[in-house]
């Protein structure tokens, strides 16, 4: 059996590695180590959890004993897709490279742009990044990668699907021609094949088992079921998560629950830790500091539910999780085997259960078609009764106080001992009201006819009643002065009499002419009784 002292590592490098409890290499390692220490290009295929990690750290700390760092222009570059990803990374070389003098410095989002630059200034022998940030330096003008000599590409399948290959396409073309590049992917998709035509020099390949295949040490499970309504799916399938988690009792001692969406994981953590459960959220949205804070509580053991997206599908090197649960079935089937691949790492025994509606057949049949076997189906819970339990509140125990006033209660809810009888009205005080003297309008002229015109008299009113609802404006008693100045006297010409009463003001539609039935006779010159009916013109 190969040992990590058969692979010609560096002797600081052995010590580090036997310090750390390891004596003998993973498949990957054994065939990928020997390569890498060549100087050739590497192309290693292998499913997550197999210590690809440790593939291409430990020749790199070898390959780079000698020489010295400058600064801006570190000697070796590391690529990976997600934060928790290149942070693990660089908690390896933390531990491999304890003995050496090797520097290395961790470009990723969430942190400030201010220490990091703070380190590329001084010089770094290994610089472990993301795409992004790493071209956020370089456009900045802060960073060099002229002087790389050795370039890995970590989980490229995720790469691709998180869309970082034209990033990883230019970092390419900024590094020198003669590096060294290993390149590592759980899955050989055509995008990736291209890319490594293009950019590796006849590279090893190393393929330590079938593509996209599950761990022999993982059960999988199925659980199938149809919602009671459309509408409950949601809150149904979170029924029968929490069933399953008490399903497993004890040897139940940490899990990872996956979701397809961000807000998915928000609301069933929140809904786990609603009914009881240890369970906290991780994604993308979240604060940098606070997924560190998660992982580590998670690694510790004082958190025991991990609610999780397919960001920490990859890179969680925590070797003792016993379940994962899908509380989704993913979109893309690759994902699948990332996600039961978190437990039954090291040889251990580990569970991944996936919960599924009838919309997600499709997506399970490109799974089992990808892992070239059927997932077994498995029962529901007995005595899960989704009706009952699909609320996402815990029944608490009604009080008996609560109890006694809904017995009171009549058929609609009423209360019988409440008396229906009309409560005690205030009796109602008229209230006088003193009519101000309304001066008495100077006789008429001459009497007025009530065929001529309508009766339009309008007397100024005041609203007593101030109740707020629709207060309208005073009308003024007084006009200011000089106004019947400025108004022209009109020309009546037969128009009759002056109308009384008015005020001051006529309006403009009272002082037109209407057609009459009978002639206007006056007192001096008296109509003939012959006389033709005829209409003012006016």
């Amino acid at each position: 059996m190969t040992k990590f002292s058969d692979l010609a590592l560096d002797p600081r490098v052995l010590q580090a590695i036997t310090e750390a409890g390891y004596e003998s290499p993973t498949p990957i390692q054994a065939q990928a180590i020997p390569e890498a220490l060549k100087g050739r290009d590497v192309l290693g295929i292998a499913q997550t959890g197999t210590g690809k990690t440790a593939s291409f750290t430990l020749p790199m700390i070898t390959l780079l004993g000698q020489g010295r760092a400058r600064a801006r222009m570190p000697r070796s570059l590391v690529l990976a897709p997600t934060r928790e990803l290149a942070a693990q990374v660089a908690e390896n070389f933390d531990i491999y490279a304890k003995h050496t003098r090797l520097t290395k410095a961790l470009l990723i989002g969430g942190v400030s742009f201010g220490e990091q630059d703070k380190l590329i200034d001084r010089g770094v022998d290994v610089l472990i990044a993301t795409p992004g940030r790493l071209l956020d330096h370089f456009e900045r003008g802060k960073l060099l990668l002229t002087g790389v000599q050795i370039m890995v590409v970590d989980e490229a399948d995720r790469m691709l699907d998180m869309g970082f290959i034209p990033d990883i396409e230019r970092i390419f073309q900024l590094t020198p021609f003669t590096r060294q590049t290993l390149f590592f992917s759980a899955t050989m998709a055509p995008e990736i094949e291209r890319i490594t035509n293009t950019f590796l020099t006849n590279p090893a390949k190393i393929e330590v088992a079938r593509q996209a295949t599950a761990s022999a040490t993982i059960e999988q499970r199925l659980y199938d079921f149809a919602p009671t309504r459309k509408d409950r799916s949601f809150t149904e399938k979170r029924a029968v998560l929490r069933a399953l988690i008490r399903g497993e009792g004890e040897t139940c001692t940490n899990a990872i629950v996956f979701c397809n969406r961000k807000m998915d994981v928000d609301v069933v953590a929140k809904s786990l830790k609603s009914h009881g459960f240890n369970a906290a959220p991780i994604h993308g949205d979240l604060d940098q500091s606070q997924r560190m804070k998660t992982l580590d509580s998670f690694r510790d053991g004082s958190l025991h539910i991990l609610v999780a997206s397919d960001v920490a599908a990859r890179g969680l090197d925590i070797p003792a999780v016993s379940h994962v649960f899908n509380f989704d079935v993913p979109s893309h089937p690759e994902d699948y085997v990332h996600r039961i691949g978190r437990t039954g790492r090291a040889g251990r025994q580990g569970r991944a259960f996936t919960i599924s509606v009838p919309s997600d057949v499709k997506y399970l049949a490109a799974i089992e078609s990808l892992v070239k076997q059927e997932i077994p189906r498995a029962p529901l819970p007995e005595g899960l009764d989704l009706a009952g339990e699909g609320s996402d509140r815990p029944q608490r125990e009604r009080s008996s106080k609560s109890r006694d006033r809904d017995r009171d209660r009549g058929p609609r809810g009423r209360d019988k001992n409440r008396d229906d009888k009309p409560r005690d009205m205030v009796p109602f005080v008229p209230v006088a009201v003193v009519a101000e003297p309304v001066e008495a309008a100077p006789p008429e002229a001459a009497p007025r006819r009530e065929d001529d015109r309508r009766d339009e008299r309008r007397e100024d009113r005041r609203d007593d009643r101030r109740s707020g609802r629709d207060r309208r404006e005073e009308r003024h008693e007084d006009r200011p002065a000089g106004r019947d100045e400025r108004r022209a006297p009109r020309d009546r010409r037969d128009d009759g009499p002056a109308v009384v009463g008015m005020g001051d003001h006529v309006p403009d539609f009272i002082l037109r002419s209407f057609k009459v039935s009978a002639p206007t006779v006056s007192d001096e010159d008296e109509a003939p009784a012959t006389a033709p009916e005829h209409a003012d013109e006016g």
